[in-house]
């Protein structure tokens, strides 16, 4: 019998322990960053294989494990700039698939306060993404990324109270590139392509958080969904692929603790429902160091 696999998500990954995310409506002042290094892991052992909820003995445990140095600068008060370079790993807890390690996809954003009144605001981001190493893309669930370039437009409304309870709600549209594959042909939507180019499916997500920030502190709920625009599903007892139509639903917390200039955060999510990705539980832990380098270079000259 054929082994049974299934795709990682890596997009919420890449962004879990940035005390400045695209997502968010929190700014680095104007010459002031932050930078943020966070350790994440995400393991599942049971997975949609379409909306078959299952699991592969012959593969046990996944676990993709990733360290992601971020930095933030406050190129004004309304203006960030956000870059992020992930290192992940893959691995098994059975059978004999090789794990993948690698530098991933290097982002940058861009975030922009568009509006503010009384405690509401609209924000606007827009991101793109290349692969950062050579990876095999096809080599799922062991692929430490879908080798795709990526390009996002973003917008993201705000409320915050004065008693530090706020609401943030975000919504994206995520272009991607086709992939060159190690292949001559492959298999999609059931057919049979005599190529190496792949078209990879484009795909959206929508956030919704409610917390609390005061002082030192933040602390929220959220709730996430990601949903590729088309695709097909991973056919019965067979390998999944990047055509293939992934869609998740997640819940979580997310907390921070900064008193001054050194804090850390942390991060947990549990996919509750999906198509073609594994029922994950991730969380992932980040120090955090602020700083005022473009003050401190003036005062030096």
């Amino acid at each position: 019998m054929k082994k049974t696999f299934t795709i990682v998500v890596f997009l919420f990954i890449s962004f879990s322990a940035l005390a400045q995310m695209p997502h968010d409506a929190i700014y680095m002042p104007k010459n002031t960053a932050c930078l943020a290094v966070s350790y994440g892991n995400s393991s599942w052992k049971e997975y949609w294989e379409n909306t078959l909820l299952r699991e592969n003995l012959n593969m046990g445990k996944h676990t993709t494990q990733n360290v992601m140095p971020m930095l933030a600068v406050g190129v004004s008060d309304k203006l960030n700039v956000i870059i992020g370079l992930p290192y992940i790993t893959t691995k098994t807890s059975a059978g004999n698939l090789m794990g993948q390690k690698g530098f991933q996809d290097f982002s940058a954003w861009i975030k922009y306060k568009l509006v503010e009144k009384d405690g509401l605001a609209l924000h606007g981001a827009l991101g793109a993404s290349v692969p950062a190493s050579n990876y095999v893309a096809e080599f799922l669930p062991m692929s430490i990324g879908l080798g795709t370039k990526t390009a996002t437009g973003r917008i993201v409304a705000s409320y915050y109270h004065k008693s530090g309870a706020y609401f943030t709600g975000s919504a994206s549209y995520i272009f991607r590139s086709t992939v060159k594959i190690d292949k001559d042909g492959y298999q999609a939507y059931n057919k049979v392509y005599n190529t190496d180019i792949v078209a990879v499916p484009n795909a959206t997500d929508a956030r919704a958080a409610i917390g609390y920030s005061k002082k030192a502190i933040v602390t929220e709920l959220f709730a996430e969904r990601f949903t590729c625009v088309g695709g097909d599903n991973i056919r019965r007892n067979d390998m999944p692929f990047i055509t293939n139509n992934m869609q998740s639903t997640s819940i979580g917390w997310y907390g921070k603790f900064q008193p001054k200039n050194i804090g850390a955060n942390a991060r947990i999510a549990y996919v509750t429902n999906g198509l073609n990705v594994g029922q994950s539980m991730s969380y992932s832990l980040g120090i955090l160091y602020q700083f005022n380098s473009l003050k401190l270079l003036k005062q030096k000259n």
